[in-house]
């Protein structure tokens, strides 16, 4: 049975950042809630801004700076918001998929001396375990005919176009490296080939 995503609601919702639609999805996959914040008209529309937010409830909501999640976030809006169009979807895979009670002991193991990938090994988990089949149906039912993706990551690019979806470019998010996240950052350079600058600190 084809997996199925039905829009349940759509709102206006006013940010910081400018007012998006927030669309809230029902799915036949998981039983999370996931959002898309849309702005502008984006059906049938070509290199469409989009950026494909793991939720980090440490740095989205507490501004936790021990990673760079709740930047990457602010810095998606505002990009999405000068660009006058762009969608922005949220998906509840906590922790690089491996959820919030591994992701706080993860930390933990890391203030023992490992860093986030042999923090997730060493529970049992991959190194990233977040999959991205919901964006892609998601981004179908928005009718985009292709993204520039807002990303560091190669692995989520490739994964969004084995699941068909046409991307046409990358838009980079990086942020400011500092005392609590420049080993956080150095690792996803290192280990996991983010396309980031080698952080100075």
């Amino acid at each position: 049975m084809k997996a199925q995503l039905e829009d349940l609601v759509q709102t206006p919702l006013p940010t910081e950042h400018g007012e998006f639609i927030l669309h809230y999805y029902s799915n036949t996959i998981d039983d999370k809630e996931h959002i898309a914040l849309v702005k502008g008209d984006v059906a049938h529309r070509e290199n469409v801004p989009v950026r494909i937010h793991s939720e980090c409830f440490t740095g989205d909501v507490l501004g936790s700076r021990r990673c760079d999640c709740g930047e990457q976030l602010a810095m998606s809006m505002q990009l999405i918001e000068e660009a006058g169009y762009g969608v922005l979807i949220y998906l509840r895979q906590e922790g690089r998929g491996i959820g919030l009670l591994k992701k706080l002991q993860a930390y933990n193991l890391q203030d023992q001396g490992m860093d986030t990938v042999d923090a997730n090994i060493h529970l049992g988990y991959l190194a990233d375990e977040r999959e991205y089949s919901i964006a892609g149906l998601i981004l179908e039912s928005l009718q985009i005919k292709s993204i520039k993706l807002m990303t560091n990551n190669p692995k989520k690019i490739d994964g969004l176009k084995k699941l068909g979806i046409n991307v046409s470019g990358r838009i980079p998010v990086e942020v400011v490296a500092h005392d609590g996240n420049v080993g956080y950052l150095r690792t996803k350079a290192r280990k996991m080939a983010h396309m980031l600058f080698e952080p100075k600190k």
